[in-house]
């Protein structure tokens, strides 16, 4: 079983595309895109990975879980953050009732 390194390993990967040139790879092309883009995909993503859990489908579960986690590095990227920030975020949150949590964020 592989741990969080892939995530790491990503994120470099995609850190190193963002100031690549539009035709030279996908991730390249969604960073000139700009966030719209960026989004935009992440919410094809997203339904995507919703109809295959409706539909039962285990395998493409996993197969659009990967592409959303994907897509979601790269917005991550894109605001200059990190894997480690979000798992640092989810380890804080751990232990802690999702009730709880929810009702500790500061209101606006």
């Amino acid at each position: 079983m592989s741990d969080t390194t892939i995530l790491h390993r990503l994120a470099e990967t995609i850190e190193s595309r963002k100031s690549a040139a539009a035709d030279s790879s996908y991730v390249a092309k969604l960073f000139h895109g700009g966030q719209d883009k960026i989004l935009k995909k992440i919410a094809e993503e997203s339904a995507e990975t919703l109809m295959a859990s409706k539909d039962g489908d285990l395998d493409q579960v996993i197969y659009e879980t990967a592409d959303l986690w994907f897509h979601c590095l790269i917005l991550l990227a894109h605001h200059g953050l990190k894997p480690d920030d979000v798992l640092r975020e989810l380890e804080r949150r751990e232990g802690i009732s999702g009730i709880t949590e929810k009702a500790s964020r500061t209101k606006e």
